[in-house]
Order: structure tokens, then C-alpha cells, then sequence
């Protein structure tokens, strides 16, 4: 809260990133990741041993535990995630370990959330982190490799924080950006970057019978824009 200059109280204006905004299904769709793994990665799960059950804690916190949902911060946390897990298999156990050492040790919050993360490929991240991850000197090349393809489709503010996401898009070879997520535009859903227009929308009118061209007519955008919609929407 702060004071007004009329002697009144305003309210400072909350962040829409951190806005509980997309359910489990939803932002699962928009990183590529199952809605099993990504519910596991928020809320922890169990998992039987040989002295019973025990509850693997979760990596990422929610912007909402009740009813559960997922904030663009979260989107972004989770593709970042995405590249240690899928592309290299690193376990969740170091990475819980790293983030835990980051706010401990060196006073970064939420490291997949800053820009730091970006120097050199993620080379704060492996040479801080290093033993944790235990990773060969060939194997951290290959991540890093991962992490600037991940890193780049992040555009950061001035303050140095994810403002836009840019999801993979099938068969788009890692450099395109066709589709954006921005939590300021259209309530944070995906849209094509040439034009704002929800893919959902774009996807449903071809489902319905209209013709490429004549969707980008409308729209005002290139026929591959449109393409690019479909494959994100079909793809998701």
C-alpha cells in the first residue's frame, strides 16, 4: 500500500505475470509437457518404496494451490525445467538442489525465472552448480546448447524478467517465433506474433471449413502465419 498525493491510500497495481491464470491442462499444453508431469512438478506426488509410500516435494511452486493454478511466471519456470528434464534427464532432486543454493548462497530467487540463468548459454547456472548436476564436460556442453535454444524464446524486461514466452511450434527448427505468450495480451493465452490473434480462434475457423488464405486476408497476416497457428494449436 502507499499513500496517494490527495491524502488517500492506493494500491500497488499487483503483476499480471504472477496472476493465477492457467490450469494444469491448459499451461500444459502451452510448454509441451503432459499435465502429469507438469501436476508433479507443482504439487509433488508419491511414490512407493520398499518401507511404504513416501511424497516426492515438488520443484516449482504454484501461483494458486487452491483451487490449483499456474501463473505465466510458472509457464516460463516450467519451460526452462522443460530443457533439464526432457533434453538431459537431469534429476528433479538436483535441481531442487540448485535453486535451494542459488537463494541460499548467492541471493537469486526464483533462478528460472532471471536473466542471469542467460549468461553464456546458462553457464552460471552448470558452473555453479556443477557438482550437483554431476555432469561430464561433454555433457554440459550439450546442455548449454539446450538451455540457449530453451533461453532464447524468453524476452526480458528491464528489471530483468521473463515478460513474453515463445513456445516451440512444431517443425519450426528452434529459431522461428511465431506464436507468443504474453500475460498482457488476450488474458495470456497464445497468439500469433504478427497479429495478437488468439491460435485457438485461428484453428477453429479452419476446423470450420475457411481457407488459409482467406484467414489471412482477414487477419492481414502471412498464409505461414496461419499455418503456424494450426500446427501450435494441433500440436498442443
Amino acid at each position: 500500500m502507499r499513500q496517494n498525493h490527495s491524502g488517500g491510500t492506493a494500491t500497488t497495481k499487483p503483476d499480471p505475470r504472477n496472476h493465477p491464470a492457467y490450469s494444469i491442462a491448459e499451461a500444459s499444453r502451452y510448454v509441451r509437457i503432459s499435465p502429469a508431469t507438469l501436476r508433479s512438478w507443482v504439487v509433488g506426488r508419491p511414490y512407493p518404496t520398499t518401507k511404504g509410500v513416501r511424497h516426492f516435494p515438488a520443484v516449482l511452486k504454484p501461483a494458486r494451490r487452491e483451487p490449483l493454478a499456474l501463473s505465466f511466471s510458472n509457464l516460463v519456470e516450467a519451460h526452462v525445467l522443460l530443457s533439464l528434464r526432457t533434453e538431459h534427464g537431469i534429476p528433479l532432486d538436483a535441481v531442487r538442489k540448485a535453486l535451494a543454493y542459488a537463494e541460499r548462497s548467492l541471493s537469486i530467487e526464483q533462478l528460472l525465472l532471471r536473466e542471469e540463468l542467460c549468461w553464456d548459454g546458462g553457464r552460471l547456472f552448470l558452473d555453479q552448480y556443477g557438482k550437483l548436476i554431476n555432469l561430464s564436460a561433454s555433457g554440459q556442453l550439450a546442455i548449454r546448447r539446450v538451455f540457449e535454444a530453451h533461453l532464447k524464446r524468453v524476452e526480458w524486461d528491464r528489471l530483468r524478467f521473463p515478460m513474453r514466452l515463445y513456445p516451440f511450434v512444431f517443425g519450426d527448427g528452434g529459431e522461428a517465433r511465431p506464436v507468443l505468450i504474453d500475460p498482457a495480451i488476450s488474458f495470456g493465452r497464445p497468439v500469433v506474433r504478427d497479429a495478437f490473434i488468439s491460435t485457438r480462434v485461428i484453428a477453429s475457423r479452419i476446423d470450420a471449413g475457411e481457407g488459409v488464405d482467406d484467414v489471412a486476408r482477414d487477419y492481414e497476416v502471412p498464409r505461414e502465419a496461419i499455418e503456424n497457428a494450426v500446427l501450435y494449436e494441433r500440436a498442443a
